[in-house]
């Protein structure tokens, strides 16, 4: 699995890590399942994470999913909007991120997060979907448009 391991404190004039993971197919589940692994790697290496889901039933997924997806992994994770104070690592989420979360952004939307310029890597998962093809295509435009150069990888 591609990352880059530790992620060094964002200073303002540093430039966002934007990488496209790239599915060989359109599984049920496969974006997901990707994104536990990762959410994973990432949490295990000390990063925060906002993973901005593209609805409700895509959060809740995810929540029920990074519970149980493995059976030697415990991943603290919350979501958000939060009903009280809560210091965990990982939020799941339908809208912008809380500023403490700056480090990874996992967008599940098929929109470019206006926020996205706050985070030190965004991470887009993309399976073979016409729908999330399309929208993908057109978020990596949007990137480089904001003079960015996303990365790809194909899984």
């Amino acid at each position: 699995m591609y990352w880059i391991g530790r992620l060094k404190p964002k200073r303002n004039h540093d430039v966002t890590r934007v990488d496209f993971y790239v599915l060989p197919d359109q599984k049920d589940n496969g974006r997901v399942l990707l994104a536990c692994r990762l959410i994973d790697k990432a949490y295990h290496l000390g990063h925060t994470l906002y993973v901005l889901a593209a609805s409700e039933a895509q959060a809740a997924a995810l929540d029920d999913l990074l519970w149980t997806f493995r059976q030697d992994s415990f991943i603290p994770h919350e979501r958000y909007p939060l009903t009280g104070e809560n210091d965990s690592p990982i939020l799941i989420g339908t809208r912008l991120a809380p500023d403490r979360h700056a480090q990874v952004l996992i967008n599940f939307s098929n929109e470019l997060p206006e926020d996205f310029a706050r985070f030190e890597r965004v991470v887009e998962l993309v399976d073979q979907s016409p729908e999330v093809l399309a929208k993908s295509r057109e978020r990596f435009r949007r990137y480089r448009d904001h003079g960015l150069t996303p990365e790809t990888h194909k899984l």
